[in-house]
């Protein structure tokens, strides 16, 4: 038996040809004019779902080697004659993206799309083998929050009966909450909001991501170092799962570089630090104290070159682009103990130790001209005793991209939301 989508069909008088797509592929039935069912086959339209019995046999010329020869069919669900976006693609005939994202379930059923989502499960997998074998422990996160989780980004307001609340930019409160519960290791898969009018290719208004958190740290360093684990153990599963990927086992340590030694090598690049983007069509990037999309390409070619390495790792950013809650190098410096990764040209992951003394966290959010009042509940998280720790918040939706070469972070998406789209 095979059931499936009718994903060819190619009728004859004599005979007729039907490819039959489900989520293990293609199996080719073939009706004869003498076959009882050979009016039912000649009645099938293209994406209806169908179930035939019946016998396989040998056929050299046949998806996989074999093929059917039904004595029944039935037609479990048919499909309008007339399709709003085509499945089977002929060369150069692909819907253009907003079209195809309007018929989201019809785009999906390319059987390379399922790849995509494939490569997501068996990366999770390995991301979830490491965090198993080192003891963390999964919690998770409120979607609704009552304050803002990111200082500078902005956010989605909800009406909340008498009050209003926020969307989550991220789960970083409650991971930190979770290092002052005593929990030491802990990581979340949870949906991100972002209020930021982006149209770039790596911006969604919602995503999903990946964080953890970490105590007992000495510094940053020690963040960077786990993540490597995780990353390692996530290209591993996915080699051993589809080991015709285009990736390697990245090797660590990681290159490492900081943001003052980054400035420099893309200056002897004649790479030239943009003003930083103030318009409504990009998220702000760039300047003295940030990397452009075009540094960050421009730094992973200039590794790879040198250390032929995939990833590398920005640190000690300027307080400017760090968060009230980063640790600074040392207390008073400008700089912080924050760290990008980047991978084939895009930043993947954000991380940072965190400060976890109250008196120098509420000098810092003063220093960010942020309301102590308003941070009160995540303030006091701090105030009978937290240990050390640090973590990373990691955008799994771009290491997919770049691990398939996909254009858009919106096609390794299941169902994407951007500034345009609610829809379906």
């Amino acid at each position: 038996m095979i059931q499936g989508f009718v994903h060819a069909l190619r009728i004859q008088s004599k005979i007729i040809f039907i490819v039959v797509r489900n989520i293990k592929g293609l199996t080719q039935l073939v009706v004869m004019a003498d076959n009882p069912e050979f009016e039912t086959a000649k009645n099938l339209s293209l994406e209806s779902v169908i179930k035939a019995t019946g016998e396989m046999v040998d056929a050299s010329q046949a998806p996989g080697g074999r093929e059917m020869h039904p004595t029944k069919i039935e037609i479990l669900s048919r499909a309008e004659p007339e399709l709003p976006i085509p499945v089977v693609i002929k060369s150069g005939e692909e819907t253009e993206a907003p079209i195809r994202f309007d018929y989201r379930w019809l785009d999906l059923r390319k059987p390379e799309k399922a790849k995509i989502f494939t490569v997501w499960t068996e990366f999770e997998k390995g991301w979830r083998k490491f965090w198993d074998e080192n003891n963390f422990i999964q919690l998770y996160p409120p979607a609704l929050m009552s304050t803002p989780s990111e200082s500078g980004a902005e956010v989605f307001e909800v009406d909340y009966f008498d009050r209003k609340a926020y969307l989550a930019q991220s789960p970083q409160f409650y991971k930190q909450m979770a290092m002052a519960a005593g929990f030491e290791k802990v990581f979340m898969v949870s949906p991100v909001f972002r209020a930021e009018p982006s149209f770039t290719t790596r911006h969604l208004t919602e995503f999903t991501g990946w964080d953890f958190e970490i105590s007992y740290i000495k510094d940053h360093h020690d963040v960077m170092n786990a993540e490597e684990g995780m990353i390692i153990a996530g290209f591993k599963q996915l080699l051993k799962a589809l080991p015709d990927l285009n990736i390697s086992i990245p090797v660590q340590p990681f290159p490492k570089m900081t943001m003052l030694e980054a400035k420099k090598i893309l200056a002897n690049l004649g790479i030239s630090s943009p003003e930083p983007a103030r318009t409504t069509d990009a998220v702000q990037s760039g300047g003295e104290h940030d990397l452009s999309p075009e540094e960050e390409r421009a730094i992973s070619e200039y590794i790879l070159k040198e250390q032929k390495h995939e990833f590398v790792f920005i640190t000690d950013y300027h307080k400017s682009k760090s968060a009230f809650y980063h640790m600074r190098l040392e207390e008073d410096s400008d700089r912080s103990r924050r760290a990008d990764l980047l991978y084939r040209g895009i930043e993947v992951t954000t991380l940072a130790q965190r400060e976890h003394r109250l008196e120098i966290l509420e000098k810092q959010a003063k220093e960010k001209g942020m309301d102590l009042e308003v941070l009160k509940d995540y303030l006091n998280f701090f105030r009978y005793g937290c240990p050390p720790h640090g973590g990373a918040g990691i955008g799994p939706g771009r290491f997919i991209m770049k691990i398939l070469g996909l254009p858009n972070v919106r096609e390794a998406t299941y169902i994407p939301r951007d500034v345009k789209r609610l829809n379906p």
